[in-house]
């Protein structure tokens, strides 16, 4: 179990010897009672509602073993997340704070992000067209494929231009270029009840941005609190400028992640009626998963990041989520070797 995400509203979390137990209200009984345990060695991340309640001694047990707490408000809003407390990255922070100040070198790792996110764009959707076009031939229908042949065409148009590029604003001109055509693209594959016609976030207006929205946070966070695990700081951005309130940096990661994992489990979520129209609710003028919602993109986003595949990039089997760290150590190693950082790419 590498994630445990407690969902429920009043669970009590306490530490008995080696493990963790769960208490709270048994839905079938009615009764307060032991609901699991949860052996530390199995444990890699914990995930907790805000009204869940965990005792100091399970907190100081989870920290001492380097296991991160995040916590998301009973809306969904991630909060934050407690870290162990190693220090002894100060030279790594500091090669970490002149690079970022370098424009050649933020130019190069920008680039190679975006490159990496636009090839895995790719990758989705010739998959997704390929799935289609079997579906259609086996129905004896002609293929309807809509735009994404052409938007392929232009995705592919577009790596000769950011190899050209002489600027971070010019090379995030292609990428939001780049969305907007990957989305109209992608959209066309989800059910008819979920339309998307473009990404709204802060707040999502309909049901697939809020999927979208939720899972970009998760992906973001566990980024966040890999960079803090290998001694980097997640606030200073390359591609995402440097601001104060934002993890800049863990957002740069992500990105060649979201079509893998964001995008393609949304569609999932909605492609398999995993989820509908009663996980979701509209509030602040937005609409967003609920908490039963939540229940069900936390497991299978979790089955995602955990699922071994062979990586044609790496030679050997992985797993996203063992790739998302990856990227962390590889671009800690780019301070002093700019060649040692290759973004995530699909197969």
């Amino acid at each position: 179990m590498p994630t445990a995400c407690i969902n429920q509203p009043d669970c009590r979390i306490n530490l008995c010897g080696e493990r963790l137990e769960i208490h709270g209200r048994n839905e079938e009984t009615d009764r307060d009672e032991c609901l699991r345990e949860i052996p530390l060695r199995d444990l890699d991340r914990l995930i907790l509602s805000e009204s869940v309640h965990i005792s100091p001694p399970a907190m100081g047990e989870i920290l001492r073993r380097g296991i991160p707490i995040g916590y998301f408000s009973w809306k969904g809003r991630f909060l934050g997340q407690f870290l162990p407390a190693d220090n002894h990255h100060g030279f790594s922070r500091l090669a970490q704070y002149q690079r970022t100040l370098d424009s050649d070198y933020a130019l190069t790792m920008a680039g190679r992000i975006i490159t990496a996110k636009l090839y895995n764009q790719r990758r989705v959707l010739q998959r997704l067209q390929a799935s289609r076009v079997k579906s259609v031939q086996n129905s004896e229908e002609p293929p309807t494929t809509g735009s994404v042949p052409h938007t392929l065409q232009f995705l592919d148009a577009l790596f000769a231009s950011i190899r050209r590029t002489t600027s971070l604003d010019e090379l995030r001109g292609y990428e939001g270029t780049s969305a907007a055509r990957y989305f109209q693209a992608w959209a066309s594959f989800l059910p008819a009840t979920f339309p998307f016609d473009r990404r709204s976030t802060r707040p999502p207006l309909n049901p697939v941005n809020a999927c979208i929205s939720f899972g970009a946070t998760l992906i973001t966070n566990e980024m966040t609190a890999f960079l803090h695990a290998h001694g980097l700081d997640p606030a200073l951005g390359l591609l995402h400028t440097t601001e104060n309130g934002r993890w800049s940096l863990a957002l740069d990661l992500m990105e060649p992640f979201r079509p893998v994992l964001v995008e393609a489990l949304a569609l999932d979520l909605f492609s398999h009626q995993i989820v509908n129209a009663s996980h979701f609710e509209s509030r602040d003028g937005g609409v967003f998963l609920n908490q039963e919602g939540r229940k069900k993109f936390f497991l299978q986003y979790e089955r995602r990041m955990e699922r071994q595949f062979m990586s044609e990039s790496v030679g050997h089997r992985t797993s996203l989520r063992q790739q998302l760290e990856a990227q962390a150590t590889m671009f800690k190693s780019a301070l002093s070797k700019p060649d040692a950082f290759e973004p995530f790419l699909l197969n």
